[in-house]
């Protein structure tokens, strides 16, 4: 009978252990399922919303939607901000249903990435807005200088464009917090950039340089005074 009860002891334990992780199991399928079902929820209340206020003209018009459909597909960028809280909520949802499974290694991996998608989020808001204050102010500038005389107005308003995209794209790297090495390395591509385009200008369009200063510095000569006629000395 000893021999018996030795035998069943493993078994038992290991109904026990079922009979205590089952419970979470289901648990972590209900939350999972609850998670997918709001996560749907949100998407669907998030694009009709941003559709609602005319978001997708604020992106059209900065570009944003015509550079994703470059490739040939119909996304624009609503629909990703709509993807991206759908893997928010998909992810949290994983995150809760791992916690309650006590896997702690997947609850902290999935927990950073929780973390990270909002970041997500807004650094595509900032490339949003500020894409389309860059347009403006290029394309005001362009304008003012065009109804000035400038015959450099477009090249003015493009200048003024990449300027301010470059501060944009600053910020957004801020946003996803991809630290210091990634806006070094893209403050040195940029200078690089400028570097060869300074050169090559130097090179190749001294002319046009010299062209271009002289006709903004050299002053018009003052109008000739008529001669008076001189009086006859008495």
């Amino acid at each position: 009978m000893d021999n018996v009860d030795v035998l069943l002891e493993p078994i038992r334990t290991s109904l026990r252990l079922v009979g205590a992780f089952l419970p979470r199991v289901v648990l972590a399928v209900l939350i999972l399922v609850a998670g997918w079902l709001l996560a749907k929820a949100l998407r669907f209340a998030l694009v009709k919303a941003l559709r609602a206020v005319n978001f997708d003209v604020v992106t059209q018009k900065a570009g944003i939607d015509p550079f994703l459909r470059q490739g040939g597909g119909d996304v624009d960028t609503i629909a990703v901000l709509g993807a991206l809280v759908y893997a928010l909520v998909v992810l949290a949802a994983l995150m809760i249903a791992a916690n309650t499974l006590e896997l702690a290694y997947v609850t902290e991996l999935i927990g950073r990435l929780v973390l990270f998608v909002p970041r997500v989020i807004v650094a595509v808001v900032v490339l949003v807005f500020g894409t389309y204050f860059a347009r403006f102010v290029g394309t005001a500038l362009a304008t003012y200088f065009a109804g000035a005389g400038t015959r450099e107005a477009a090249l003015i308003g493009r200048l003024a464009f990449y300027a301010i995209m470059v501060f944009v794209v600053l910020i957004a790297i801020e946003q996803l917090g991809l630290g210091d090495i990634i806006r070094q390395t893209f403050l040195i591509l940029v200078a690089a950039v400028a570097f060869g385009l300074a050169l090559a200008f130097g090179l190749g369009g001294r002319k046009r340089a010299a062209e271009l200063i002289e006709r903004w510095t050299h002053a018009a000569p003052p109008p000739e005074r008529p001669h008076e006629p001189r009086k006859p000395v008495l």
